[in-house]
């Protein structure tokens, strides 16, 4: 928990005289405080921090996705409508999500900041944000129970483990991994690597050499649910629905993303490339995912049934038994293992983070990042022992209307009314410059998913509750430049930020309530505390009553001179 200390601060500028007399000098908990714990969950990631190479940051987010889910996900669209609608659907929801992830992958990676702290500044308020965290660590938490759900069926096949205790088991195995953050994540990345690659290749070579009719037959399978296996437009749309579900994944890229050192000009083909791939190029492996997991759940489907199919390591063990025999089984297990603990771990990981951004504002403490690893965990384990496994398709449908409304206002902010001046051009995550609710984009998102939601629940018919995604893209994009331009932007920033362009600044200032210093970009001037702030105290102030963003303020003094970092 946050601790206070003393000396007392100083006392508040005239500017704020009759506001309340600050506080004693603040300092952290020890899990708070340890940055190798911590990894700047409620921060901008400092230069400092970004030690990293472009490659070595995106082959940490790359191995993010190395989930299983996306053969649930593929084998269960084209079960439901045939291999045509499932190719449209997927395929689109493809091209949906690496268009929208660009910009927000770009912008996070540049700006050093998660998807948290890029909602703040894209249009949805210091306040405004915090439902958004609540929508992220949701994402978080239902594909941490769907995937360790994939694990622990793994464990029943190869051990013979219930399931509930699997489940337990495939909770507990990632958090002394998630608990160092993103150190250990990167090394437990690069050294599972090899093994995943070589599974993932591995039962479509088989397939290929010992059924390669099994290939021509899946373009014509009609599914099993009498669909056919040409094209429909209510396949099409509610098979997308559920595609549409991953594109929150571009927020766990973020918060990897954010790592990213500085784009120079020796490094930009690299950083671009990196960028591109480890943000929106995650959905082109996740696509060719979903359908290598059709594929197989498809060939498998008359040894293993429609149910064993839709669990991912069913149709893998029969993928592998031409070539390995009875050490089909084990091996596929390990696949299995170490694909999930790999997502997982990401998982866990950008589900500490939103929790933290959501509970520093609600409550005003932050008692570390890692103490919310156990809450992320504990909430996933829940859903994993009601099994939501069998309700997959009806939950994603579902949370694809909310995400996209969301994700759809953040980039309408960033392609729109950025460069149409609609909003600022920089990204002001701090609180002392922000209103607590711009209407631009939290307006926007929240319109857009009751339409949505309420399409879905079939109250404007079949073929609107089959898009609604479309409908939440679409309203989400659309409202967000219209209200932003109704409103003349105003609710953007509360008040200036004069030092907005010094985002590459390596300078340093120390903060008055915590000594600590920090990258101009990560503090503030406070009135209350007449000089610098941080912005993780600025945050956690519950006695300011924001009294910065009061036109009365006036201007404030800097506090201490900035030093070369």
């Amino acid at each position: 928990m946050t601790e206070i200390s003393s000396p007392p601060a100083q006392a508040a500028s005239e500017a704020t005289a009759g506001a309340p007399t600050p506080g004693p000098r603040r300092s952290y908990a020890k899990s708070a405080a340890d940055e190798s714990l911590e990894d700047y969950s409620l921060r901008y990631a400092p230069h400092s921090f970004r030690r990293w190479s472009p490659a070595a940051v995106a082959s940490t987010a790359l191995g993010g996705i190395a989930y299983l889910a996306d053969y649930a996900i593929g084998a269960g669209i084209v079960m439901s409508y045939g291999f045509t609608n499932a190719l449209a659907s997927i395929l689109t929801a493809a091209v949906v999500i690496f268009l929208t992830g660009i910009p927000i992958a770009r912008a996070c990676a540049a700006n050093g900041v998660d998807m948290d702290l890029l909602t703040r500044g894209s249009g949805f308020g210091y306040f405004g944000s915090t439902l958004t965290s609540l929508v992220y660590a949701s994402f978080t938490f239902i594909f941490f129970a769907l995937e360790g759900s994939i694990m622990a069926q793994a464990f029943h096949e190869v051990l013979g483990l219930p399931l509930p205790l699997g489940y337990l088991l495939t909770t507990v195995i990632v958090v002394p991994i998630v608990f160092k953050g993103m150190a250990w994540i990167a090394r437990m990345q690069s050294w599972t690597q090899p093994v995943w690659i070589v599974g993932l290749v591995a039962p479509f070579v088989i397939l290929a050499v010992e059924s390669p009719s099994s290939f021509r037959e899946f373009t014509s399978f009609g599914g099993t649910h009498g669909v056919g296996s040409g094209f429909t437009l209510l396949g099409f749309g509610l098979g997308t629905g559920v595609a549409l579900s991953l594109i929150a994944q571009i927020g766990e890229q973020a918060d990897y993303l954010r790592f990213m050192p500085a784009r120079t000009p020796a490094n930009a083909r690299r950083w671009d490339l990196a960028v591109l791939a480890a943000g929106p190029g995650w959905v082109v492996i996740g696509a060719l995912k979903q359908l290598g997991g059709a594929l197989l759940a498809f060939a498998a489907l008359g040894a293993v049934g429609e149910a064993k199919a839709l669990e991912p390591i069913a149709p893998y063990v029969e993928s592998l038994r031409p070539w390995l025999g009875g050490a089909a089984l084990p091996l596929a297990g390990l696949f299995v293992v170490v694909s999930q603990i790999k997502i997982n771990s990401t998982n866990a990981y950008s589900g500490s983070l939103s929790w933290s951004n959501f509970f520093s504002r609600i409550t005003h403490r932050h008692p570390g990042r890692v103490w919310y690893i156990f809450l992320n965990c504990g909430v996933a384990l829940l859903l994993m022992e009601l099994d939501m496994f069998s309700a997959l398709g009806s939950l994603l449908g579902f949370y694809s209307n909310v995400a996209i409304a969301w994700i759809g206002a953040v980039t309408a902010d960033l392609v729109i009314n950025k460069p149409l001046g609609l909003s600022p051009k920089h990204i002001e995550f701090k609180r002392a410059h922000l209103h607590p609710v711009n209407p631009a984009g939290f307006g926007a998102m929240c319109v857009a998913a009751a339409v949505s939601i309420a399409a879905f629940f079939g109250l404007f018919g079949t073929y609107a509750e089959a898009f609604s995604p479309f409908i939440a893209l679409a309203l989400a994009m659309a409202l967000c430049p219209l209200i932003a331009w109704a409103t003349k932007g105003r609710y953007y920033l509360a008040r200036p930020n004069p030092e907005a362009g010094m985002n590459d600044s390596t300078e340093t200032r120390q903060c008055v309530v915590c000594e600590g210093h920090y990258e101009i970009p990560d503090t503030a001037s406070c009135p209350f505390h007449s000089g610098t702030i941080c912005s993780l105290c600025c945050s956690l102030d519950a006695d300011c009553h924001d009294v910065c963003t009061r036109p009365a303020a006036g201007p404030v003094p800097l506090g201490l001179p900035a030093v070369r970092g």
